[in-house]
């Protein structure tokens, strides 16, 4: 088994890679993260924490794989197991579920793509993230060339692209490429804290704000006000908003599990 995915009472999604030897990604774990991925849309969960078992998080594309396969084949092996793991991160983006990825060790190449589609991202002092695409005369997959420039800004994602050089933890909290980097000791427990309390908040604003950050850079001002307008008079009256203001003006803590609103777009 390659991917482990177990869903609690809050409805927390925990996926695992567990493949060992860096969790590399082969066809078989692409396509196991996109059962895991239509796994939490079917589950309709409310959180999904992503991790990887052992030293590294996940160290990218499984080369000794693609290394074995005749030239004939190998482009079209290629194009399935992208197909796959794209297939993963267009479903994960699509939940009102946020996505809380924590790391470790190595990540490279599809693994930068991974922590960069995710909502909330903790990097343990020891995680070290590399590019490695055009280090094997490769180009990127799993979303970098499209989600690293809008973390970390154009210029340097292509410096990150063409050099391969190794970033520490640190430094990539200071990129904006992690959020938080915390004691290796203390990764899990800060992970699935953090992942607990999204689980329990107000899943369908949090899609909806989600969506609206993602299309923040195509809309013009105008358009984007327009939106956001929208989305807030119909999340003012769903039921998480309705639950959400009652418990404020009550003095207690929001029920938002038992709401479950709708997810909306404000359209």
């Amino acid at each position: 088994m390659r991917v482990t995915v177990e869903v609690d009472g809050d409805g927390l999604a925990r996926v695992e890679m567990c493949r060992g030897a860096g969790n590399a990604i082969d066809l078989a774990m692409a396509r196991a993260l996109l059962d895991a991925a239509r796994e939490c849309e079917k589950e309709r969960v409310r959180a999904v924490l992503l991790t990887g078992r052992g030293r590294s998080f996940c160290v990218g594309g499984d080369l000794k794989e693609f290394a074995a396969l005749p030239a004939e084949r190998l482009a079209g092996h290629l194009t399935d197991v992208t197909d796959a793991l794209h297939g993963a991160l267009r479903i994960l983006a699509g939940l009102d579920a946020p996505l809380v990825v924590a790391v470790q060790g190595a990540v490279a190449g599809a693994g930068l793509g991974l922590v960069a589609a995710a909502d909330v991202s903790l990097a343990a002092t020891d995680a070290r993230f590399t590019a490695a695409y055009t280090a094997i005369g490769y180009t990127p997959d799993a979303g970098v060339s499209w989600s690293l420039p809008r973390l970390v800004g154009p210029r340097r994602a292509v410096d990150l692209l063409l050099t391969n050089r190794r970033v520490p933890a640190a430094e990539a909290l200071r990129m904006g490429l992690v959020g938080r980097v915390v004691a290796p000791e203390r990764l899990d427990e800060e992970a699935a804290r953090t992942a607990g309390e999204l689980a329990r908040g107000a899943t369908a604003a949090y899609g909806a704000t989600r969506r609206l950050v993602g299309r923040a850079s195509a809309d013009g001002l105008d358009a984007h006000l327009d939106a956001e307008a929208r989305q807030l008079a119909a999340a003012a009256v769903s039921a998480e908003g309705r639950e959400g203001v009652a418990a404020f003006l009550a003095g207690r803590r929001p029920d938002f599990a038992g709401p479950r609103a709708a997810r909306s777009d404000g359209r």
